[in-house]
């Protein structure tokens, strides 16, 4: 595959009981009795990363910040980026104005202490961040982040805004936002940046869609999964709708095998650094 571009890897650092279709099974006040699985996830991302020479950013929540400062500073010490992924996974949709600009600012207090330098991305739990709350964006410029990846333009039924640029755009309080990739093809955006689409298609979709973005749009891609999706073992929540568990579940154990064809394919790097964030 081409190796023109380098594109942008990011990683949503919450467990698997965080995740917000589980929500209604893992309540936050029994978070602390949950047994965590992040550390050992991460760290395996970690191995993968380094044996293929790859930088990538980390949206880490605060919480996990909190419990894990060890891991946070292991990320930061290999080379890759530490972002913000809010406090405690709340929905931005699901927040007052005031109530998510206290989450974020919180968050990237806490990232700034524990990893000891600035931290200027910040992505919305499930993207949360549509026409109705685009207020939220003028809160992150506000919490002092210099971008932010919280915009997926395709139709979801949890997420997205379609019409949104399918770039990195910048908004008026200067916050520079960077949508995740999609691609377009017969009229309309298809996914093309991670999450369940990498686990639930042929890996061969992604190295398509991904390859077609960089050749065609000549644009780098911004792509994303979590800790949790390299870990068959985790527990599993029986009484979860049918519908959840599929999503969750479906082709965890070939998730890391098909990282490691991603890696090889593509060339990667931190998302400051791609889309000159940093700068």
């Amino acid at each position: 595959m081409s190796k023109l571009i380098v594109n942008a890897l990011t990683i949503d650092v919450e467990d698997y009981f965080q995740v917000s279709a589980l929500a209604p099974h893992f309540p936050r006040s029994d978070w602390e009795q949950v047994p965590c699985r992040v550390e050992r996830n991460v760290d395996l991302i970690l191995g993968l990363l380094d044996e293929h020479g790859a930088t990538a950013t980390f949206f880490t929540l605060g919480w996990i910040a909190e419990r894990y400062p060890q891991l946070v500073r292991r990320i930061a010490e290999s080379g890759h980026e530490i972002a913000s992924h809010g406090y405690g996974h709340e929905r931005a949709s699901t927040q007052s104005r005031e109530l998510f600009l206290a989450d974020i600012v919180l968050a990237k207090a806490v990232l700034e202490d524990i990893a000891g330098q600035r931290i200027i991305g910040y992505r919305a739990p499930s993207f949360s961040i549509g026409k109705g709350n685009l207020w939220a964006h003028d809160c992150i410029a506000q919490a002092g982040y210099v971008y932010s990846s919280s915009v997926y333009p395709v139709r979801h039924d949890h997420y997205g805004m379609p019409d949104a640029p399918r770039f990195p755009y910048r908004l008026e309080s200067g916050l520079l936002e960077v949508p995740v990739t999609t691609m377009r093809w017969l009229g309309r955006n298809w996914p093309a940046g991670g999450g369940g689409y990498f686990r639930l298609l042929p890996y061969a979709v992604s190295r398509w869609q991904i390859g077609r973005v960089n050749r065609a749009d000549g644009r780098a891609a911004i792509f994303y999964f979590h800790p949790w999706e390299v870990d068959p073992e985790q527990p599993r929540v029986r009484d979860a709708t049918a519908r959840t568990r599929f999503r969750h579940y479906v082709n965890l154990a070939r998730t890391e095998g098909r990282l490691r064809c991603l890696l090889r394919d593509f060339v990667w790097g931190r998302a400051d650094h791609v889309f000159g964030a940093a700068d």
